[in-house]
């Protein structure tokens, strides 16, 4: 039963409600929430995007679950919630990166990028006839030498860190994260940190089969996904 007050200001997205709330965006906020754990870690030598896949079934084929993005050479995201709607997401991102190479000859900023999709998702809270996007991302990249970490929510918020986490396990994390988060840690510091973390929010129910990993260091800042090999010798570590 809805409390009386609410009755009719969540039909559209377009009412605000007399507290000055916007239902639906918070309904989207609350997939997020119920959304596999995503955290991010930036550290002297890069920026780490760990996921937890959740594989919910043996019969799964835990590689066809993919919760970590390539948008371009020098950008990766990481999503948590509704994972169609990440791809869309991801998507638009990935044109706007090419726009901007084709336009300018240059990458795109990561922070100009983050702001291009928080633009986006903020539209679809001030329009009827659509729904806010049902998913956050973590937006991982280098621009002029500096690494950047930045966190979208369905609202079009942007917010930047230096650590966080987005999902079901992001209380569990950022606990974590603000007892032990040090940015002079180097990147398999920062990895094992992240994996603790992850632990801790997943109460010990991961395996290298359910943990994705994303990196970009200075000696290579190129975005990658690491391979299961080297993402088993880090679980095995954490375990």
């Amino acid at each position: 039963m809805q409390p009386q007050y609410q009755m009719g200001y969540d039909r559209a997205i377009t009412v605000f409600s007399p507290d000055g709330r916007l239902y639906q965006v918070e309904y989207a906020r609350e997939a997020v929430k119920r959304g596999t754990t995503a955290v991010g870690i930036k550290c002297r030598e890069g920026v780490v995007l760990i996921v937890d896949k959740r594989v919910t079934s043996r019969l799964l084929e835990a590689s066809s679950i993919e919760k970590i993005f390539l948008i371009d050479e020098h950008i990766g995201v990481a999503s948590s919630g509704l994972v169609g709607d990440a791809r869309a997401l991801v998507d638009r991102a990935r044109v706007e990166s090419q726009i901007n190479r084709v336009s300018y000859d240059e990458q795109i900023d990561v922070e100009a990028l983050a702001k291009k999709l928080c633009d986006h998702m903020q539209t679809y809270t001030q329009f009827g006839g659509a729904r806010p996007y049902g998913t956050a991302l973590l937006i991982a990249g280098i621009s002029d030498g500096e690494f950047r970490l930045f966190e979208t929510d369905p609202s079009g918020t942007l917010l930047e860190y230096k650590a966080t986490g987005i999902g079901i396990g992001r209380t569990a994390v950022m606990k974590v994260f603000e007892e032990e988060y040090s940015p002079e840690a180097s990147v398999r510091e920062s990895i094992t940190l992240g994996l603790k973390a992850l632990h801790d929010a997943t109460e010990g129910k991961f395996d290298v089969n359910t943990v994705e990993i994303g990196i970009i260091e200075l000696e290579n800042p190129t975005f990658r996904k690491m391979s299961k090999e080297e993402v088993a010798s880090f679980v095995e570590q954490s375990g």
